[in-house]
């Protein structure tokens, strides 16, 4: 159960940034016929957060759809309300896959916190609605992603800039990105403080607030065998201190590793 509800933000970002890029990745291959689907499966993991939970591996399926204006990325579904070669403007609909079971939890660790696991709540999924504004030229790529809770679950909402810059070598395309999130109250209590329930019984009272969240990453995307793609992805967040302070984090976490390794097939 724990790994299944674990790699939640691995599966988030993914769709907005790897799927497309790659389709990149063989944009310029004459030999491929153009295609719209895509499909492969992939194997992901990340550095331990939640307190006693350890770290992850896990495999997950990969897929994907671009028409003229619609299109479907993992867990998130998009409209493209304006589109040229240098902007796009999207409108989406996208899973926060966050989701946590108190009993993921180590109790020993969360003890240590002076926390009484059973007195935890599940943090749950949600959905998100955003639109995405995205600026691309020969410096590189800019994007804005605004997204918010539509089914009341954190009620919150989160705003990410970032920068990343395509670049082809050894028949690998290869985009670095730096950015920023920034995470509402209302969205950073609900994940990492505790809730009015459980300090009703007798937890700890945390909330971490408004929290900006920078990171950094690579992905790197490699056609093959005609309509073939392998794909890798590398990202580190860096954590404030409002988040490392939170009696859910494991002691001494400053930051969370993430990577992503996997092949798709066009159709």
């Amino acid at each position: 159960m724990r790994m299944l509800r674990t790699l939640p933000l691995l599966m988030l970002c993914l769709p907005m940034t790897v799927f497309a890029q790659v389709r990149e990745a063989g944009e310029d291959r004459a030999d491929l016929a153009p295609s719209n689907w895509s499909l492969g499966v992939a194997a992901g993991g990340r550095s331990e957060l939640y307190a006693g939970e350890g770290r992850h591996h896990r495999v997950v399926p990969l897929f994907g759809y671009e028409g003229e204006r619609f299109y479907l990325r993992g867990i998130t579904a998009g409209y493209h309300l304006v589109q040229n070669e240098r902007f796009v403007l999207d409108g989406f609909l996208a899973g926060r896959l966050d989701a946590m079971d108190a009993d993921d939890f180590g109790r020993r660790a969360l003890a240590s916190h002076g926390i009484d696991r059973d007195r935890l709540e599940d943090r749950d999924d949600a959905v998100d609605a955003g639109i995405s504004a995205s600026w691309r030229g020969a410096a590189g790529e800019l994007q804005l992603d605004l997204r918010a809770d539509i089914v009341d679950v954190s009620g919150g909402y989160e705003a990410d800039l970032s920068y990343r810059y395509p670049m082809q070598a050894a028949g690998l395309l290869i985009t670095p990105s730096v950015g920023v999130s920034v995470l509402s109250a209302d969205l950073a209590d609900y994940y990492y403080g505790t809730l009015d329930e459980e300090v009703a019984r007798g937890v700890i009272r945390y909330r971490p607030g408004r929290a900006t969240v920078p990171h950094v990453g690579v992905t790197l995307a490699k056609p093959f065998a005609q309509k073939w793609r392998a794909i890798a992805d590398f990202n580190y967040q860096a954590l404030p201190d409002e988040i490392q302070d939170s009696p859910l984090i494991e002691d001494d976490t400053d930051g969370v590793f993430r990577t992503f390794v996997g092949i798709a097939r066009s159709f």
